[in-house]
């Protein structure tokens, strides 16, 4: 199990790579491991809530339940006991399997659904949401950097799959021995795009084996700016030079990026 564990939290790591979005408390051959996830769900009346969750693997995960601490400066202590619960309950359906991103989409999507009065809070510590707290994350963009593709056809369609499927836009993009993956939309959706990249069987290995991606890095990440260009679908494209991929980057207004990230790629 502890192959499947390392690689969990191995995709973990690559997708809350925002700042302080991740981070391992405690790593320990007897004890398991500790590590805080900071993330936002939607609540009551559309408002982002910030949540902190602290998940403990012990050395016999996934076979028996994560230990999972949940808090927020915005719910009562009531209300991260009764998402705790939730998540726990969750955990049960999901034994035997690496868990954790899925807990988290959960309570990303049903975290509204837990609470049944109009306000977040009741009694002590009552909490009330004002506009000023939602957050609107808008369109975001990443760059993702693959390092080979052995399995290109059924690889670029189960790319493609997945964008489409999430709703997401940019390019694949291939110069050369360079492999890059440029993806616009909801952040949660790359989030998720992010997940499938690091958990599914999507290549082959030297040997032709069917194998999880295990090669890539993501470049960059960053909220959508006036100047960005909004892609209006996912296409795949083939470049046969540096200036080529470079006018690409420029057009969609990238230049920066590209000349951050992209040029160090050139050997």
């Amino acid at each position: 199990m502890a192959g499947r564990v390392r690689e969990e939290l191995l995709a973990l790591a690559a997708i809350f790579s925002g700042p302080d979005e991740w981070e391992v408390l405690s790593r320990s051959e007897t004890d398991g491991t500790v590590f805080r996830i900071l993330m936002k769900a939607e609540g009551l009346m559309d408002a982002d809530i910030p949540l902190e969750l602290v998940f403990h693997l012990p050395v016999n995960y996934p076979s028996c339940l994560p230990g999972i601490s949940v808090n927020s400066e915005y719910l009562t202590r009531a209300q991260c006991v009764a998402v705790k619960e939730k998540l726990l309950q969750q955990a049960e359906n999901l034994l035997s399997e690496p868990m954790v991103h899925e807990l988290v989409l959960w309570v990303q999507q049903n975290l509204k659904h837990i609470f049944n009065q109009p306000e977040i809070g009741s009694g002590s510590g009552k909490c009330t949401f004002a506009a000023s707290t939602t957050v609107d994350d808008g369109l975001w963009i990443t760059l993702l950097h693959l390092d080979h593709m052995r399995a290109k056809t059924k690889y670029v369609k189960t790319v493609e799959k997945w964008a489409s499927n999430l709703r997401l836009t940019g390019r694949l993009m291939f110069m050369g021995k360079i492999i890059l993956i440029l993806l616009q939309g909801d952040r949660n959706s790359i989030k998720e795009y992010l997940i499938l990249q690091k958990t599914s069987k999507v290549d082959v290995d030297s040997s032709g084996k069917k194998c999880k991606e295990k090669m890539i890095s993501v470049l960059f990440e960053t909220k959508v700016q006036t100047e960005h260009k909004r892609f209006l679908a996912f296409e795949v494209k083939e470049y046969s030079s540096l200036d080529e991929l470079q006018k690409e980057f420029e057009t969609a207004g990238l230049k920066k990026l590209f000349s951050e990230f992209v040029l160090g790629l050139v050997k």
